[in-house]
């Protein structure tokens, strides 16, 4: 059940709109620069002055947080806003406020909510306007609709791959010595579990340095590249 809309704080009206600019970045590279966060700031000045709003700007700076709790800029930020000490809050691009469809729905409906403005100027959204919030859930789908696009054509790909034979993923690094010995021990019937059991006895590492072989890890070995370089031509 939708939260019933919180009446905000009565206030003069002539009093100016009390705006928060919100602006991250999310490498320390950007931090020094300064540019990332500098050209974020111009942009938030620029929309206040033209509105006639009474602007603060808060900075994450290094954060690449996946979600609006991991930023405590922005979670400090929402909270003044629901309380009713600002009335909106603005960022130059989507992507500074969330990269989460979910997390930004929620964003979007805790404005509606608490009876603050959300403003995003790369889409040119204002969430006061129907037309503003339909955009904004527009845009936002659309997002993650292209992103789960991306990782189909991936895992499509992979797959293809695969069915031509092509192997994928780290090479192995098992010195020439342990793959011929697992191949040749195999070919005179060893088991994929006593090969395992012998070669964690023994201490031998794996290829990534584990001190502990299991049946998948033998296989593994056995269907590498490694393997095949080892078997006789003809």
């Amino acid at each position: 059940m939708t939260a019933p809309r919180r009446r905000r704080r009565s206030r003069s009206a002539d009093a100016p709109v009390r705006a928060i600019g919100y602006v991250r970045v999310s490498t320390g590279g950007q931090v020094e620069s300064g540019a990332g966060l500098d050209a974020q700031r111009a942009a938030l000045v620029e929309r206040a002055d033209r509105e006639g709003w009474d602007l603060e700007v808060v900075a994450d700076e290094g954060l690449s947080a996946k979600t609006v709790d991991d930023r405590p800029e922005l979670v400090a930020a929402l909270a003044r806003l629901d309380a009713g000490d600002a009335d909106v809050l603005v960022a130059a691009k989507l992507d500074r406020v969330s990269r989460s469809v979910a997390d930004f729905a929620r964003l979007l409906e805790r404005a509606s909510t608490r009876g603050w403005r959300l403003v995003l100027l790369d889409l040119g959204v204002d969430t006061s306007t129907p037309a503003g919030e339909f955009v904004a859930n527009t845009i936002a789908n659309s997002a993650q609709y292209e992103r789960r696009l991306i990782g189909q054509r991936t895992r499509e790909g992979l797959a293809a791959k695969r069915a031509q034979g092509v192997r994928l993923g780290r090479p192995s690094s098992l010195p020439s010595d342990v793959v011929a010995r697992i191949v040749r021990e195999h070919a005179a019937g060893a088991s994929l579990r006593g090969l395992a059991t012998t070669l964690t006895a023994e201490d031998v590492p794996t290829a990534q340095g584990g001190v502990r072989w299991y049946p998948s890890t033998v296989r593994a070995v056995l269907h590498s590249q490694q393997a095949a370089d080892l078997a006789p031509t003809t």
